[in-house]
């Protein structure tokens, strides 16, 4: 029998005890990247948090599904279903064509997806395979009353819902009516401001990339209609946990609940998951402040992207998160001493199984009362410190990573094997080596001691010997 689990819903805007629609079992949809640019790592924060909700759900005793989708074609540059297609956006801008832009950066979304941790989930969709689903949904929705055909375009009726503000409280939902989307430009077809496209015709853009036949002619799907589309394929007509970050609740996860609730005659998900923004000092992570923090450029930079998700889980899903790299280098430092702590232990000893149940169900309980990730890292460390062999410090640390994700085990094994670092690695710990012996010559110390400090922070200790400088992982 599953664990009681507990976590905040945006829906009712509280705390609540899980009760999936069958017992033991969890259908969980996530909305997937748009695959038109590289995922920052605010993007990733998001995922890295679902992951836990996952593993936390399946270490409370639950049997999860997980869907995701992949937008390729459809995501505008405005949630008002104004400006151009994001995908075509970045064909253009790489001279490439639309699914070579989503085959180059769906690859590279799971390459970091996977670096970070993250189990991959068990159906994973471009929106594109799925063309006749969302056709079927938008003539029924057309034939329920609830949409309309204006300028070509087929739109959804708000009008027709008693309450289309879901996630809102009363007063949100009046701020809402008087000034909804008033700063952007208005589409003229609409009969309400928050009526929303299900599918565009060539009318609206002549030069779009990816277009399908369709009853109202040729053209192509809303963005909010693939992920509803997408679970009912998937997971049939209810789901347990929808998940995304802040920025969907509105407009985007209240579009799909009207569309997907007028569309099936009741109720669709009962719980929404969300996870908080990743913020730098000047604001949200963005792709349209130019260079984009990914993981992997995170990785050239000499950085673990476990100690990432590490930075990630010690603060918790619903509070924004300030990124810095001062401050992911504590992190480095916390992760890298966690590692040498569980090289140390020796696999020799029984496990004493009434202490690993202790702190399993310390551990359960923090993960199981509104995914505490901070809570479990603290158990992991009055763990490690407890009296007790290490062959059950061991078992534990092994127990806990099936949630955390840390792979402390497989990094320890590679300390003490002297596998020191992959190619990537050593090479930014040589570059920096060269930079610091230059500093020195320009008897620039300041310089030479900060880059000492930035490889003591990644977990690299270098020495000053008469066969040159040595540098060895601590």
């Amino acid at each position: 029998m599953a664990h009681d689990f507990n976590f905040y819903n945006t829906l009712s805007r509280k705390v609540e005890d899980f009760v999936p629609k069958k017992a033991g079992k969890v259908a969980m949809y996530t909305c997937g990247p748009t695959v038109y640019h590289y995922a920052h790592i605010g993007n990733i924060r998001t995922y890295i948090m679902q992951d836990a909700l996952i593993k936390s759900l399946e270490y409370a005793g639950y049997d999860v599904k997980r869907v995701m989708n992949i937008t390729d074609v459809g995501h505008l540059s405005s949630d008002a279903d104004t400006g151009e297609d994001k995908m075509l956006a970045g064909a253009k801008r790489e001279h490439k064509t639309v699914m070579e832009i989503a085959k180059f950066y769906t690859d590279a979304f799971f390459t970091d997806f996977d670096a970070v941790g993250n189990k991959r989930p068990d159906v994973i969709e471009p929106a594109t395979n799925c063309i006749p689903e969302f056709i079927n949904m938008v003539q029924v929705l057309l034939d329920k009353g609830f949409a309309y055909v204006a300028g070509g375009n087929v739109y959804f009726d708000t009008s027709k819902l008693d309450d289309y503000y879901v996630f809102s409280s009363e007063v949100e939902k009046e701020q809402l009516q008087i000034g909804v989307r008033d700063d952007v430009e208005e589409d003229v077809n609409k009969k309400n401001k928050t009526d929303f496209v299900l599918w565009f015709t060539k009318s609206k853009f002549e030069d779009q990339a990816l277009k399908w036949d369709s009853p109202w002619g040729v053209g192509y799907p809303g963005w909010h209609i693939e992920c509803s589309c997408i679970s009912m394929k998937h997971l049939g007509e209810y789901i347990d946990i929808h998940c995304g970050g802040v920025d969907n609740i509105f407009p985007h996860h209240t579009n799909e609940i009207a569309q997907s609730e007028s569309y099936l005659g009741h109720k669709w998900c009962n719980y929404w998951f969300h996870s908080n923004h990743l913020n730098d000092r000047a604001g949200k992570m963005s792709k349209s402040k130019g260079a984009v923090l990914t993981v992997s450029v995170l990785k050239e930079k000499g950085y673990d992207p476990l100690a990432y998700r590490l930075f990630c889980l010690q603060s918790h899903y619903r509070k924004p998160l300030e990124f810095s790299f001062d401050a992911l280098d504590q992190v480095v430092a916390v992760y890298n001493k966690l590692v040498k702590r569980v090289s140390e232990l020796k696999e020799d000893g029984a496990v004493d199984e009434a202490v690993k149940a202790k702190f399993e169900a310390s551990f359960l309980d923090a993960v199981c009362n509104d995914l505490n990730t901070s809570m479990a890292i603290t158990v992991l460390y009055d763990a490690l410190k407890a009296e007790t062999n290490d062959a059950t410090k061991l078992a534990l640390v092994e127990s806990f990573d099936k949630v955390l994700s840390l792979d402390l085990i497989g990094h320890a094994k590679a300390l003490k094997e002297g596998v020191s670092v992959d190619p990537e690695l050593e090479a930014y710990i040589l570059d920096a080596i060269a930079r610091r012996t230059e500093a020195k010559k320009a008897k620039d110390f300041a310089t030479a001691d900060a880059i000492r400090d930035e490889l003591l922070a990644k977990g690299v200790e270098i020495k000053d010997t008469r066969e040159g400088v040595k540098w060895q992982l601590v």
